[in-house]
């Protein structure tokens, strides 16, 4: 993987598809396609897309198919927000989001950022992968997440130092 593909090019459609594959609807978590689009139309948004081989959508060559994962961040000075990660049920366990993050971490340093920060409900499975890349709990903010049936959840803040 190499280099991350920037807004005008992605494939909203395919990133739509992942997510609404990925993620659990009882959580609230997906985003919709406006919000996908609005943050894609930012200059310090960006997103990998990836394959089944976990190799990079290439929107410039017209790339089209299934898509198996995707990551989307936002750069700051000296720092990077992961926002959203997916990888389709049947894609998991192949090192997929591995790769994403750490691909991640590679384009977030040419970029000059020096951590990676993520947010997640407390109760979230993708914590081990998180911990595995070397991401450590930082903060936790308490009743962050409000549910539909009205329960809230505490939000686990992440750094990972690159």
């Amino acid at each position: 993987m190499s280099g991350p593909i920037h807004p005008p090019l992605c494939r909203v459609d395919q990133i739509m598809e992942v997510m609404q594959a990925a993620f659990d609807p009882a959580w609230g978590e997906a985003w919709n396609r406006r919000q996908i689009e609005d943050s894609l139309a930012m200059p310090n948004v960006f997103v990998l897309l990836v394959d089944s081989s976990g190799d990079l959508v290439n929107a410039d060559a017209g790339a089209s198919g299934l898509a198996a994962g995707f990551v989307l961040a936002r750069h700051a000075p000296g720092e990077e927000e992961l926002l959203l990660i997916a990888v389709r049920p049947e894609f998991r366990r192949r090192g997929i989001g591995e790769a994403l993050i750490r691909q991640l971490a590679q384009d977030a340093r040419a970029r000059g950022a020096e951590r990676i920060f993520l947010e997640m409900r407390e109760n979230n499975p993708a914590s081990s992968l998180y911990h595995k890349v070397g991401f450590e709990p930082i903060g936790r903010r308490k009743a962050y997440y409000l549910f539909a049936d009205g329960t809230r959840m505490d939000a686990i803040t992440f750094g990972l130092s690159i």
